[in-house]
């Protein structure tokens, strides 16, 4: 680990990087090209304590799951998110998982869904990067490792992972997951990552074999979901996907048709964010959302697809 070398690097990069291109506005009386140190550290999820440590060559060893967020926040393309992995010691992750590199141009976009829930997958529903709304819509994803990091991994395992949809419809999502995986397992090939994956989900889950056996095929392009909320109820939204070149990758976002019951529930969620709702559902009711949005605040695992 060079953290001398490690600090300047972060700090050439941190110069580089205008606030527009990172969702911020540049503001008046900004004394310094690029990024704040705290901006860098809001944007990857660090306090300003640690991030200023880092750039003053001093601290601990930044893990993996850090270096990743940096080399989001920071725009980083590939060549230099593993120089950055590099500096610090740390094994370049794998292609796949929750610290794969997210692409600058997919970042970008999510950038300028800033009124929008959106999110960054793998092609595995590995979520990358949600953006705030997303969190309030689906919860804020979990810091997973191995196969648990996939959404589709944890929906035949884990029975809490199927809490956000409608029991009479995990059926369907059922099938449109496997008939996923199987266009991606196709698209990459004898993968090892998938292998296992398909391996694990078969001795874990009939339901996931039974589905696989049925040999369906079709990538998740778009779809119309209900969602549950906590406490906004059931939220009727349509999910767009935007797939990177290599397929690996996934901008999700979320929208309602404009005057819908669901273009309501979005604004209003909106105005509570993530909040930790102690209200029932049932004391949130659409009847009250102008009033809601009008006036004072209203005060989980997150799937991906």
């Amino acid at each position: 680990m060079n953290l001398r070398e490690l600090a300047a690097f972060l700090k050439t990069r941190r110069a580089l990087v205008r606030p527009a291109d990172v969702g911020l506005p540049a503001g008046p009386r900004r004394r310094v090209p690029g990024l704040r140190r705290e901006e860098v550290a809001q944007l990857a999820g660090l306090s300003a304590d640690y991030y200023t440590e880092l750039e003053r060559g001093r601290g601990a060893q930044p893990s993996a799951q850090t270096l990743a967020a940096l080399a989001r926040a920071l725009r980083l393309e590939g060549d230099q998110r593993d120089h950055l992995f590099h500096l610090a010691g740390r094994r370049v992750p794998a292609a796949h998982g929750p610290t794969a590199h997210v692409q600058p141009a997919m970042l970008a976009m999510l950038d300028r869904l800033a009124t929008t829930p959106a999110m960054i997958i793998t092609d595995l529903h590995e979520t990358l990067v949600q953006n705030d709304l997303a969190a309030a819509l689906i919860g804020r994803h979990p810091m997973r490792r191995g196969p648990e990091a996939s959404y589709v991994y944890r929906w035949f395992t884990d029975p809490a992972a199927r809490a956000l949809y409608p029991p009479d419809e995990h059926s369907h999502h059922s099938r449109v997951f496997v008939s996923d995986l199987r266009a991606v397992a196709a698209r990459r090939g004898r993968d090892a990552h998938v292998v296992r994956m398909v391996a694990a989900l078969r001795r874990r889950s009939a339901e996931f074999a039974a589905l696989w056996d049925a040999h369906d095929v079709a990538l998740r392009r778009a779809d119309h979901k209900r969602l549950v909320h906590p406490a906004l109820g059931i939220i009727e939204v349509d999910c767009h996907s935007l797939f990177s070149e290599d397929g690996r990758q996934r901008l999700l976002w979320f929208t309602a048709p404009p005057g819908s019951q669901g273009a309501a529930q979005l604004e209003l969620l909106s105005v509570i964010g993530t909040q930790d709702m102690s209200l029932d559902a049932s004391h949130v009711s659409l009847d009250a959302t102008e009033a809601s949005l009008s006036g004072p605040d209203v005060g989980a695992d997150a799937p991906t697809g």
